[in-house]
């Protein structure tokens, strides 16, 4: 059964505060998009899990410099480091905003760093600006502790997953416009134009994020219109009988209204063996995609990584070369 690794996630107990990290993650996001250059399907702009929390990954400060943010979730803290050895720290936890948001400017014209940081979140419908939500939020700490722990489980399962695959496939990344960490194989075809129109998300983003056809794995916690953590499937565009198709385990099902497969968390937590039944829906859903899709599966899929065993490249590959 599941361990501390999958722990409880109740939605209705720590939604305030979960609301509140959706907005820290955005801040810090919001940094690494003014910062970094434009990368294909805003891969640039997407944080990474860490054993502590989340981080931008280095990001260009300056000729020769670079500057690191990482929201540490086991100590409540934005940990800031340059490599010409500045180091910052900032307190999140409970307080609003608009007083993190100006801390964080603060910090950036401390340290000489020209960022022009957008003041709006993403994603959100009717979210104020930052320096307009004065608010003063809650924190569960150890609410934001059980986060991160599912986070660092799923990001282990899905690197797990992403090993099985030869073609264009994304990192395992956090994007914080939607509060989900995700995974993105692509079949190297280019998909009809995505027509846009998704709250708080320019046209021209979304657009240029759908330019390839793809079959997408994620986990999100759970909103305040869905209340509960599940993992996602889906692809782009959606092939013809991809809704019918079988999907594994048990529980996960088509949800017509979000055009994609569900699976709740409490499902893969409460599995006889989570990191399994997470797999089944990864393989599943994508084998549902990449057949009615006709993808070049042959070209594109190899056995699932192991530890110092490199993958055995085919005699007729090898001739080939």
């Amino acid at each position: 059964m599941s361990g501390p690794e999958w722990p409880e996630l109740d939605w209705a107990a720590w939604h305030d505060t979960a609301n509140h990290l959706h907005l820290i993650t955005q801040i810090v996001g919001k940094v690494r998009l003014a910062l970094t250059p434009w990368l294909n399907h805003s891969w640039h702009v997407a944080l990474y899990v860490t054993p502590n929390g989340l981080t931008t990954s280095p990001m260009p400060a300056g000729p020769g410099r670079t500057l690191q943010i990482d929201l540490n979730l086991s100590t409540s803290r934005l940990i800031v480091a340059t490599s010409d050895g500045e180091h910052r720290m900032i307190p999140v936890g409970a307080r609003s905003i608009a007083d993190l948001y100006a801390a964080v400017t603060a910090m950036l014209d401390e340290l000489g760093i020209a960022a022009t940081v957008s003041g709006t979140p993403s994603e959100i419908p009717d979210a104020l600006p930052f320096s307009d939500d004065t608010r003063k939020r809650p924190w569960d700490a150890e609410a934001v502790r059980r986060f991160h722990r599912a986070l660092v489980t799923v990001d282990g399962v899905f690197k797990q997953f992403r090993t099985g695959f030869l073609g264009k496939a994304s990192p395992v990344h956090f994007f914080w416009g939607s509060m989900d960490l995700t995974a993105t194989r692509f079949s190297g075809r280019v998909a009809p134009k995505q027509p846009g129109g998704m709250p708080g998300l320019p046209d021209a983003v979304t657009c240029e994020a759908y330019s390839h056809e793809e079959a997408s794995i994620g986990f999100w916690p759970g909103s305040d219109t869905y209340p509960h953590a599940a993992f996602y499937a889906y692809a782009y565009p959606s092939p013809k009988g991809y809704a019918a198709a079988k999907a594994e385990p048990a529980e996960a099902a088509w949800n017509a209204e979000m055009g994609e497969f569900l699976l709740p968390y409490e499902a893969v937590r409460t599995a006889t063996d989570p990191e399994a039944a997470l797999l089944a829906f990864c393989q599943s859903t994508y084998d549902a995609a990449a057949d009615l899709a006709d993808w070049d599966r042959a070209s594109l899929e190899c056995p699932l990584g192991r530890p110092r065993v490199p993958r055995v490249v085919e005699q007729q590959q090898q001739q080939q070369q």
